[in-house]
């Protein structure tokens, strides 16, 4: 029995807690005795494995963080040895040492399947052609996708990232029926499409599984009317497994999580304590079946809430709602919280705003300026001076509305905002320089 069905997806509650708890038992004992961090941690604290006895014991445990993975680069982490590490992925490194995160056999096989699992939910079966347009790499995103698509017996197109013209000449050839992006670059395919003269509706796409970044359903609606697709979203993160820890089924009411492979709690962010269902709060993730790099309780950051309602699709597994930007990357304006992810949903509302957008911040004296710069169509760009005024203060009408805190709108034109093959840069914070 192949383990994205459902033997585990549509499990009782009170039956799945129990193989949670099992499996974490294992998990804890497993950190607790090869990984230095953990056994540290839990000494601070005063905590053997033997103490969690139930799950609502979990929040006796400490948090790990990105911190934590940086200070035991890059091997400090696991908990095998590395003769026993079939394959190492790691972070972009962005902000300094990248995070290194390690799989075992074992370990592969259940990424492959968990992966299979959303994708099998979002639609895809062994008869799809499936082209991913992630970057191989370090980056766990086309591998996961990859390995998924294989499990479930489709055909994958291995395209990687970029060179959109020729994505778009493979879908046209090789019958592509599953698109793997980011949402941002899904956009610019349809545009480019566009100025190619490709009608989408000569293509064989009929679903469109995006990740890799927060999105909108107003996004959500963009790409499936200019692609005509299915477009679902999953979620996951390096540190966990990569993609794999959540997907839509064909409802789209909430990604279902895999919750036989992971233990998924919601805190406040800024005291740490953990808030009750429904809650909005910072997405808490603890593996369940990893071998070679258990974590537990790791701080994602991704700002989110969980649904334990019963859904359609008859999967019983708890579903996040669609993450609204990140605890630590949530903007600050004049001591208000903004999320770029509410910016999008007001300007995709707006008829005439083109699809891409940025948000610009600066500091003038003391202070804070926020700036939208938003492409529009030709039409709006170039109308009359009163018109366009017009415009522009009505845009801006709706964010100081919604957010709570002005912001000055400029319009760019056409196709001066970059495109990104991968994860789009919605915001320049220049007050940090």
């Amino acid at each position: 029995m192949q383990i994205w069905d459902q033997q585990y997806e549509c499990m009782q509650r009170e039956e799945l807690e129990q193989l949670q708890l099992e499996r974490l038992q294992a998990t804890l004992n497993r950190a607790f005795k090869n990984v230095t961090c953990y056994r540290n941690k839990f000494t601070e604290r005063g905590i053997v494995p033997e103490d969690i006895q139930s799950l609502d014991d979990l929040k006796k445990l400490p948090f790990t963080t990105k911190e934590d993975l940086r200070l035991n680069y890059p091997y400090g982490m696991f908990a095998v040895p590395l003769r026993e590490v079939v394959r190492i992925h790691s972070s972009s490194g962005t902000t300094g040492k990248p995070t290194v995160v390690g799989y075992t056999k074992h370990d592969i096989k259940v990424w492959s399947n968990l992966v299979a699992r959303f994708m099998t939910a979002a639609g895809v079966t062994h008869d799809d052609v499936v082209q991913i347009a992630f970057g191989y790499g370090l980056f766990t995103g086309a591998f996961g996708l990859h390995y998924g698509a294989e499990a479930i017996g489709a055909s994958v197109i291995p395209m990687s990232a970029g060179n959109t013209e020729k994505q778009i000449m493979i879908m046209q050839d090789y019958k592509t029926t599953a698109l793997v992006c980011t949402p941002s670059y899904a956009i610019t395919i349809a545009d480019r499409m566009e100025k190619m003269g490709v009608d989408p509706k000569s293509l064989s796409l009929k679903v469109g599984l995006f990740g890799a970044e927060p999105w909108s359903e107003a996004m959500r609606k963009e790409i499936e009317n200019r692609l005509f697709v299915s477009a679902t979203d999953n979620y996951g993160l390096s540190e966990i497994i990569g993609p794999g820890v959540a997907g839509d089924c064909e409802y789209k009411c909430g990604m279902h999580i895999s919750e036989d492979a992971f233990i998924a709690e919601i805190i406040d962010p800024e005291t740490g304590e953990v808030l009750p269902p429904g809650s909005v709060g910072e997405l808490v993730l603890t593996t369940l079946t990893k071998e070679a790099f258990p974590m537990i309780r790791y701080r994602t950051r991704d700002i989110t809430s969980l649904d334990y309602s019963p859904c359609a699709c008859g999967r019983t597994n708890v579903r996040m709602k669609k993450t609204m930007g990140r605890s630590d990357d949530m903007l600050i304006v004049k001591g208000v919280n903004v999320f770029p992810s509410q910016i999008e949903e007001i300007l995709f509302a707006i008829e005439g705003c083109e699809p891409h957008y940025q948000i610009v911040l600066e500091r003038h004296g003391a202070l804070d300026v926020l700036e939208v710069h938003i492409e529009v169509t030709e039409n709006i760009f170039f109308d009359e001076m009163k018109k366009q005024k017009a415009f522009l203060e009505m845009v801006e009408k709706r964010i100081d509305s919604v957010l709570g805190v002005g912001a000055t709108v400029k319009l760019v034109e056409p196709n001066s905002i970059p495109r990104h093959e991968g994860k789009a840069q919605r915001v320049i914070d220049n007050r940090k320089i």
